[in-house]
């Protein structure tokens, strides 16, 4: 179940998580199986509360595309890391000037919740005054008990969706999924392109993706496309097609490896497994097609060696 707003949803009792859950990495899947555990041994609905926009692209802006996923994605990950609802709260300038006690007032008055459950770092209410120094010293009035997860650690650092963001610019696919618990992803519709891949040999299908959705750096990846319910390795590339368009806007180009059909209009997501190389300019479409073929060679051979592909 998705509300939006908390003034639309009313219950008497209640568990609450409260973030922002871009991504809805390890530690955001750790905090919600865990409130939900609880939430269901005391026959409570388990909530998680969230935000859109992000409260960093309102507060300070952000001057390119940063989100890891589409608000629909979130919330669809978040019910299935635990949560019974998922109420998405629309953070405007408005909102970031609530007290944390009038925050606070607003989600009793409509959630009541026995259980708040938060991440370390999170913070809500005007200057940030809402932390866990705030809730802790607000638990007797309010009547409610606070549940603090730690961070999980991978590689002696924090998981967060900062550092997922960081590691995609890089194009460091793997390294994301790693801290996701799940490749990363990116859907979008198929639309027309300029053709070019099939007069080479090599149709590609053309995404049109959310306008803020964070993209991997440019460069050719090996991923799996799924379409409904079937899977095909895949090779992808994010740029401007140098050997063709120098001036060309930045596009996602799939070759579906083992499909023969026609995919425009249809939905499909790419799920990236691991970076093969950058993306380059070739002197001739000869040496470009020649490395296409190495791409798919190395991508077949990666995706099965990891036993993510099977066919």
């Amino acid at each position: 179940m998705q509300i939006q707003g908390i003034t639309a949803a009313h219950y008497e009792a209640t568990t609450l998580a409260v973030g922002s859950f871009d991504g809805v990495h390890l530690g955001h899947q750790a905090l919600l199986r865990k409130m939900a555990a609880q939430a269901h041994a005391a026959g409570l609905p388990a909530l998680a509360l969230t935000f859109f926009p992000h409260p960093t692209a309102v507060l300070k802006g952000w001057s390119s595309p940063s989100y890891l996923m589409t608000p629909d994605r979130r919330a669809r990950y978040l019910r299935e890391a635990g949560a019974d609802v998922v109420i998405i709260q629309t953070f405007d300038l408005a909102f970031s000037r609530m007290p944390a006690s009038c925050f606070l007032d607003l989600v009793f008055e409509h959630l009541h919740p026995t259980q708040i459950w938060m991440g370390d770092d999170f913070t809500f209410g005007h200057n940030r005054e809402g932390n866990r120094a705030y809730l802790e010293e607000a638990q007797l009035s309010y009547g409610f008990d606070l549940n603090v997860v730690p961070p999980i650690v991978i590689d002696e650092d924090v998981v967060s969706s900062t550092r997922i963001r960081s590691v995609l610019r890089a194009g460091k696919v793997d390294n994301a999924g790693r801290m996701l618990g799940r490749p990363f992803a990116v859907e979008g519709t198929v639309v027309p392109g300029a053709g070019r891949g099939h007069d080479l040999g090599f149709p590609t299908a053309n995404l049109k993706v959310w306008e803020e959705q964070l993209l991997p750096a440019p460069g050719v990846y090996a991923v799996r496309a799924k379409m409904s319910e079937q899977t095909w390795p895949a090779i992808v590339n994010i740029g401007v097609r140098p050997t063709f368009d120098r001036d060309f806007p930045l596009t996602i180009e799939a070759h579906l490896l083992d499909f023969d059909g026609d995919l425009y209009g249809k939905q499909l997501e790419l799920h990236f497994e691991y970076w093969l190389r950058g993306e380059q300019h070739f002197a001739s479409v000869d040496d470009l097609c020649r490395q296409i073929r190495l791409d798919e060679q190395q991508a077949r051979k990666r995706l099965k060696r990891e036993g993510r592909y099977v066919r």
